[in-house]
């Protein structure tokens, strides 16, 4: 489907996610190590996300979890995975994203999304709301905000901007700081739904998409094609660079690490892939973790789940393993190693390690590309 062949380029995905009770700063500080870890091992980039109403997932501001990482990484790339535009005021968080992407002196890519948790939209007043809609909005008057010259007069059904009654022009007051790269940081979106008609929008604006890693292969499947009918309407060719695929990878030495750390009853997966499974049921339904919609809710034990939407094995077994998954859903170009709860910090620690220096050279040598 018209893809220019490049080297998968690896990267890290987390919605930092930890057992309900751990303390709080012994969570931010590992998830800020690993990826600290990511910079130094090569990643190129690495996206984080947030919820705000979540006793499990605690970054509550992905803009806030980056700014502290300013200063301490060198040479990643540093990504909202997803600001939640639905829950922000547009012109608080386009000043943030501005701020975030000048401390970074350009390494941003702005990831958005109308936000996933259902608590968080019922905190935040839109539970019964178009979400969709709210979302498009806010980065409409976001992108108003950082292109136009103020006074600013902006319209919405939601919000109504303007700075036009205090703009005091010599002083600068009623005027924006705009982000450091021009007009704005890249923009990615993250892809849950299968034939998502949001990936065909997406790619028509300029936009690329994030496949999760919490849905079935089949779903993932879906987002190539949808992606080049975006690209084919806005006149650009396809590319894969420009597709991302997060996936739940881990990588061990020996066989008795990975059973250890990926099938005893209660493990990280396991309690990773059951939260959000039950997320899930109380929301859309457990349709897109299942191969078969005709297969029970009671069939989703965690070790189906683990052995359908997680990767892990030795390196040779992982290497395998992410060719077949990549010639079964199409050419991503980079793939988001995910982030989990550090249960066994060596292991997770090693994991990305062999993921870097092993396994993604030889993915690519096997595909006859560089890098």
């Amino acid at each position: 489907m018209g893809a220019v062949p490049s080297a998968v380029k690896l990267g890290y995905f987390t919605m930092p996610l930890h057992p309900v009770g751990r303390d709080w700063r012994q969570t931010l500080e590992e998830d800020r190590e690993a990826i600290l870890l990511a910079d130094r091992l090569g990643f190129e980039e690495a996206f984080i996300g947030e919820h705000v109403t979540d006793l499990a997932e605690t970054v509550t501001s992905c803009l806030i979890f980056i700014a502290t990482l300013a200063r301490d990484t060198k040479r990643i790339r540093l990504g909202s995975g997803t600001v939640n535009l639905a829950n922000r005021h547009p012109a608080a968080t386009a000043a943030e994203i501005a701020m975030v992407d000048t401390l970074l002196e350009g390494r941003f890519i702005l990831g958005v999304g109308p936000g996933g948790l259902r608590s968080d939209a019922e905190m935040f007043q839109n539970l019964d709301a178009d979400r969709n809609a709210i979302f498009l909005e806010s980065i409409e008057h976001m992108i108003a905000l950082w292109t136009r010259d103020p006074p600013y007069r902006l319209s919405g059904k939601r919000w109504q901007l303007t700075t036009e009654r205090t703009w005091i022009a010599d002083l600068g007051q009623g005027g924006m700081l705009r982000p450091f790269q021009k007009p704005h940081p890249p923009i990615v979106i993250t892809a849950i739904l299968p034939n998502s008609n949001g990936i065909t929008a997406a790619a028509e604006r300029g936009w690329n998409p994030i496949s999760a890693n919490f849905v079935h292969p089949w779903v993932v499947q879906t987002h190539w094609p949808k992606y080049v009918e975006g690209c084919a309407r806005a006149g650009r060719a396809p590319r894969s660079e420009d597709w991302r695929v997060a996936k739940s990878i881990f990588v061990a030495e020996d066989d008795a690490t990975v059973k250890r750390v990926t099938r005893t009853p209660g493990n990280l997966f396991a309690h990773y892939f059951r939260n959000l499974q039950r997320k899930a049921q109380a929301g859309r339904g457990n349709s897109f973790l299942k191969h078969d919609q005709a297969l029970p809710d009671e069939a989703l034990t965690d070790d189906y789940l683990i052995g359908e939407l997680l990767i892990a094995g030795t390196v040779d077994e992982v290497v395998d393993k992410l060719l077949a998954y990549r010639a079964r859903i199409g050419p991503f170009g980079r793939l988001l190693y995910c982030g989990h709860d550090w249960a066994d910090p060596a292991a997770m620690r090693r994991s990305m390690e062999l993921m870097a220096e092993k396994v993604l050279p030889r993915v690519n040598r096997a595909l006859g590309e560089p890098g």
